[in-house]
């Protein structure tokens, strides 16, 4: 069974566009064969705080559908990377329903405060 992921890598900024391409292909190859993520490079940003000693990031964004038995091996080699400062992967859910408007639970919450203030 796949399940969809999101996985976000926050690169050293000193990495070239073409550097940080080829660390991608390597980890996305860990995937299993088949897998083609959606990549997105959000290129150099500043962080809002320092990692490592260093103050911008080269961000990229990637989506892809994997089995879960994949991710352990995939983030072990992430991990080892020195040229990635931070990455996260988290389970991309699918189109998930709006929740319920909170302004009819606003003003029966306020009713009921406001009835235990005048006991």
């Amino acid at each position: 069974m796949t399940r969809r992921y999101e996985v976000v890598y926050i690169f050293d900024s000193a990495l070239e566009e073409p550097a940080v391409t080829e660390k991608l292909g390597r980890f996305h190859a860990l995937l299993g064969e088949g897998v083609q993520p959606t990549v997105s490079h959000w290129g150099k940003r500043s962080l809002t705080y320092r990692l490592n000693r260093h103050d911008t990031g080269y961000y990229v964004v990637a989506q892809f559908e994997a089995a879960p038995t994949v991710l352990p091996e995939f983030e072990r080699a992430v991990k080892l990377d020195e040229g990635v400062l931070r990455f996260l992967v988290v389970l991309a859910e699918a189109a998930t329903p709006a929740p319920a408007p909170a302004e009819a639970a606003v003003p029966a919450a306020a009713a009921a405060s406001s009835e235990e203030e005048e006991e």
